[in-house]
């Protein structure tokens, strides 16, 4: 079932919004050569403090996972696709870093990624980031009212296929609201004028995947919660939470440029 926010929900959904943009602001200051995740990830944790909020990552588990997850934000390096545990591995020169992060404030959740390089970038990296933003650009911009889901699918996989890269199967956006997931669910490819229709006051959050090898398959670490590449090449993450409203969408988790 999916639930139209009111006006004022959207307002209050923006405030958990940014402040999961100020985490990813910090975090990303924060990632240079020799830090860890952890401490990335204490990061994440003294934005939220400050602001009053708490973490819809911190302990969620669903059916798919051995263990609750135990941080704040997913911390993705290189190869890894998106659910990295953060942990003692300190960052490299070169590495390809993906954060996902969320918050939850007055009752309301945001949830937002960003993919970014540390040190001295390789140019394949920076084309995978680029077109991985520019497919959640694309994403965005079909989220209009009157427009199906399939036109949001559609976008993103039109920009990521045409650069040649591949689209993990079977995972995406979702719809979210008091609940980090909710429905409706949100692929990253599909067909266009498909799927439920978006109105006013649907917020999805939208996120695209790209890997750089051009393959779409994938497999599990150990920890149960990383998913890696099967070929080893990198991949990138980017979402934005985005209510769709008359006015046009509406992206709750904008940061600043850094």
């Amino acid at each position: 079932m999916v639930e139209l926010k009111t006006d004022t929900s959207i307002d209050a959904m923006y405030e958990a919004g940014q402040v999961v943009a100020s985490a990813l602001t910090a975090v990303r200051k924060a990632a240079t050569v020799g830090v860890s995740l952890l401490e990335l990830d204490e990061v994440a944790c003294e934005v939220l403090r400050a602001a009053g909020a708490t973490s819809p990552f911190l302990g969620y588990r669903p059916s798919f996972a051995p263990t609750p997850f135990p941080a704040v934000i997913c911390a993705s390096v290189n190869d890894a696709v998106v659910h990295g545990i953060p942990d003692g591995y300190r960052l490299c020169d070169g590495d390809l870093v993906s954060i996902d992060c969320g918050a939850e404030l007055g009752g309301w959740v945001g949830d937002s990624a960003v993919s970014f390089t540390v040190g001295t970038a390789r140019p394949a990296d920076v084309r995978l980031i680029e077109t991985t933003e520019r497919a959640l650009a694309a994403g965005i911009e079909a989220a209009v009212v009157g427009n199906r889901i399939g036109d949001i699918a559609h976008a993103i996989r039109t920009v990521g296929r045409a650069a040649g890269y591949g689209i993990p199967d079977g995972f995406g956006g979702h719809g979210i609201g008091r609940r980090m997931h909710e429905d409706p669910s949100v692929p990253n490819e599909g067909r266009p004028g498909r799927g439920m229709r978006l109105r006013h006051g649907m917020v999805l959050a939208i996120e695209p995947m790209l890997v750089g090898g051009g393959t779409d398959t994938f497999h599990a670490a150990p920890d149960g919660w990383t998913l890696r590449t099967d070929d080893g090449s990198r991949a990138a993450h980017a979402e934005h939470t985005v209510a769709i409203t008359h006015a046009g969408p509406r992206v709750l988790t904008a940061r600043e440029v850094v």
